[in-house]
């Protein structure tokens, strides 16, 4: 799978399928490599724009957690921080650009196994002189405040004169929006340049601090230069640096980002942060590009591809490479250092949906770390349990009880963060109304469930004790709160709500909703029964905290009166809502084939969408994945067969979800083929897809696609399962997940499932593959 620019198969060797490249410069389409080529490490993450200014790029740095908010108007968004990538260069009297000279040749290379981006051009300037550039860099997971950067320059032709201009630009904005007070810059030993940036509104201070190095023939040299200070800049110019032909003139840039949030560093105030800062750069120039590059590769072998490796046999070797790459993105956008820090929508590639948290990370991006890094992921449903106090105040607000969480979550006690206003309307030519920040609830039990799958998959006691259960009785109160007592029906409902379909507002009953909410309150009351059984100081102090016991009697009352969609006699489909089955049907074949998602809106408003029987993203299906064994596999069936051809995929959650579904259902072509639409999203030919970042939920879907769907785990009632369907193009799939504290090893071939336990934290592990239980002691294999 490639197009003209993007190309997936360049790797050979021990780099085969570790590989991305884009193999031509086009300003009209930077957008899609600036984003799916991200450098980060869950601390920060860094847009892939050039180190020279070029035309249509987007400049951006973020750091996990910094977020403000720059008017009362406004939500509050993660900061583009300082450009410290930008390097401008002067070659014989003209300005390196790419769109000015002539480019030989080309080529821009993501290195996913070391996590390095390199780009490598020949360029004639108008002088008709030609040079060779090569610029490598990466930003450390051995020391994750270390941004690294190495540039070489060859005069191919003649001797050279070469100027650089190379500093800290503070001069950048979210889309017109600078978050930033000016802050103080200045140089340190006539080398280490320093610049302050403190936030307008969460007064977090951001320290930077630059250098450079020059090498000729493997031989450190100095190099005179200039500084200089503008508004919100500091920078070095170097000039007239002669380089005889067919010698390599080598800068090292090395920066390191530090702020007042970050947990790590014991210091007393700013003062004492940029002392520390500027003596961390001090070591970081003493190891240098290839030391610091060492260990980072390194950190990503040991931390990453050594513990959750997943091999693939095919002669598909995109697919390989489509695995790799979601792994490593989950990694780049992740921040696992700190419990008071999410996953952003976009991961930290981008501007869109401004660094926040959706039900992304409990329904698509949780499950590869519970599985695959359970520590990072009780980190990550730790930041749910600290976002308590914002939960509770939304409910508050609302007139209900309990933890009502809100849609877009940011820092802890930001709260609900949804914009209110979102695109044009093509009939009313008004903003478009978003409503979900009001009305799209079911982000409370989607977190309840993540809360009560980790605990199932991992057996830490420990997390539920301090907070998991609280987090599973306080969402069931809200529920309870949240029913609306039906008269005429003599049921509870759920009115006025988005499901995960986003087409279909104000709705009632929503399916996934109303059985999510009655699941949510099932399992708060054995969970009430258990601690007041079997763990009474628990229990005494999160009765006193939750009023558990007024609570569990308005559960038991309530419960069993939820009014839960059935299927319909007549051909077995269940209501997405109350409205949605007597809805106008359109033919929708155009906007299936459609090349952009969205294209529905060219045509109609949401006001009319919502009318239609179309679906923005799986909903039903959805339901069906999480609470599988509700319903029987011809339900499952009917209900497939309906809806999937109304749904557009719209949302890059969605192909995920239905891949698994396929796979259950045995049509190893439809989830093979929903597979490589998921891995398309970013890796795909569509050079536009990117533009506000990657796809974070959708690459941990990939990871559910293959180890849920192709691998065919599932964790069901607390008990493991593994069904495989091997797609048909596939000869075989290993991959690792963690069970109850053990690593096992699973490998799927077309005959055969072996479940080999690496690890002995348990004597033996059960799991079910068919009608069969089998107990691994140290390895089980199955005839499929």
């Amino acid at each position: 799978m490639s197009n003209s620019i993007m190309q997936y198969n360049r790797g050979t060797d021990a780099l085969k399928n570790w590989i991305v490249t884009e193999s031509a410069y086009n300003p009209k389409l930077v957008g899609k490599a600036e984003a799916i080529f991200c450098l980060g490490n869950g601390y920060m993450g860094q847009r892939a724009a050039a180190e020279e200014k070029n035309m249509g790029e987007t400049r951006n740095l973020f750091v996990a957690g910094t977020f403000n908010k720059f008017a009362d108007n406004e939500v509050t968004e993660l900061p583009n921080a300082a450009d410290v990538l930008w390097m401008d260069f002067t070659l014989d009297g003209q300005a390196f650009n790419l769109e000015q000279g002539t480019i030989v040749s080309y080529e821009r290379v993501l290195n996913i196994k070391e996590a390095e981006l390199t780009r490598k051009v020949v360029w004639t300037s108008n002088e008709n002189r030609t040079y060779e550039l090569t610029f490598r860099r990466f930003i450390s997971l051995d020391d994750k405040h270390v941004i690294a950067q190495r540039v070489e320059i060859t005069p191919v032709d003649q001797d050279a004169e070469i100027s650089i201009t190379s500093g800290i630009n503070a001069q950048v904005s979210n889309s017109g929006v600078q978050h930033f007070k000016e802050g103080e810059k200045r140089l340190f030993d006539k080398k280490i340049m320093q610049l302050i940036q403190t936030t307008t509104e969460s007064n977090i201070d951001f320290v930077f601090n630059t250098a450079h190095q020059f090498e000729k023939n493997n031989e450190a040299v100095e190099v005179d230069g200039l500084i200089l200070m503008e508004r919100r800049q500091i920078y070095y110019a170097y000039n007239n640096i002669t380089v005889a032909k067919g010698e390599t003139l080598v800068i090292e840039k090395l920066t390191n980002v530090f702020t007042s949030r970050d947990k790590d560093v014991e210091v007393e105030g700013l003062k004492g942060l940029k002392t520390f800062a500027k003596e961390h750069l001090e070591g970081v120039l003493k190891a240098g590009y290839n030391t610091l590059f060492t260990a980072h590769a390194k950190a990503w072998e040991e931390k990453v591809w050594s513990v959750c490796p997943i091999t693939i046999e095919t002669a598909e070797d995109f697919d390989q490479l489509a695995i790799r790459f979601a792994q490593y993105h989950l990694t780049v956008f992740t921040p696992a250092h700190d419990n008071r820090m999410n996953v952003g929508a976009k991961g930290l590639s981008g501007e869109g949906y401004k660094g926040h948290t959706f039900w992304d990370t409990e329904l698509f991006v949780l499950p590869y770390f519970i599985y695959s890094h359970p520590k990072v992921a009780r980190s990550l449903l730790e930041y749910r349990y600290l976002t308590l106090p914002g939960a509770h105040k939304k409910a508050k607000e609302n007139g209900y009880e309990g933890a009502m969480f809100p849609w877009e979550s940011a820092w802890l006690e930001d709260g609900e963060v949804t914009p209110v206003w979102g695109a044009a309307d093509i009939i009313t030519g008004e903003a478009t109304k978003i409503w979900s920040g009001f009305i799209e609830q079911h982000i409370t039990s989607d977190i309840a469930f993540a809360t009560w799958q980790y605990y199932q998959i991992t057996g830490d006691e420990d997390f539920m004790e301090k907070y998991g259960y609280e987090l599973l009785l306080d969402t069931a109160k809200f529920w309870q709160s949240r029913l609306e007592w039906n008269e005429e029906k003599q049921e509870f409902h759920i009115n006025n709500v988005i499901g995960p379909d986003e087409y279909k507002e104000h709705v009632n009953n929503n399916a996934f909703t109303n059985y999510t909410a009655h699941w949510t309150i099932k399992n708060a009351m054995a969970y009430y029964n258990m601690l007041k059984a079997d763990k009474p100081e628990i229990f005494a102090r999160l009765n006193e905290k939750l009023d558990l016991d007024a609570t569990y009697e308005k559960w038991v009352e309530k419960v069993d009166k939820i009014y839960l969609p059935q299927p319909r006699q007549e051909d077995l489909v269940i209501g997405q809502d109350d409205t949605y089955l007597s809805k106008e049907i359109i033919d929708l074949t155009k906007y299936k084939n459609q090349e952009n998602v969205g294209s529905m809106f060219k045509d109609y408003n949401l006001t009319q969408v919502n009318e239609i029987q179309v679906s923005k993203q799986a909903d039903i299906m959805v339901l069906f994945y999480l609470l599988e064994d509700l319903f029987s596999q011809d339900v499952k069936k009917a209900n497939w067969e309906y809806y999937e051809p109304k749904t557009l995929h719209d949302s890059s959650l969605s192909l995920s979800t239905h891949c698994v579904l396929a796979s259950d259902m045995g049509d190893k072509e439809m989830a093979y083929n929903l597979f490589n639409k998921a891995c398309a999203i970013d890796l795909g030919p569509n050079m536009k897809t990117s533009d506000h970042g990657i796809h974070a939920a959708s690459l941990g879907g990939i990871w559910q696609c293959v180890v849920n769907g192709f691998g065919g785990v599932r964790m069901l009632n607390g008990k493991l399962r593994i069904v495989p369907a091997l797609p048909e193009k596939w000869t075989s799939l290993t991959f690792p997940i963690f069970w109850q504290g053990d690593r096992l090893e699973v490998t799927v071939t077309k005959n055969t499932l072996t479940v080999k336990k690496v690890t002995n934290n348990n004597e033996e592990i059960t799991f079910t593959c068919g009608e069969t239980e089998y107990t691994v002691k140290d390895q089980v294999v199955v005839e499929l």
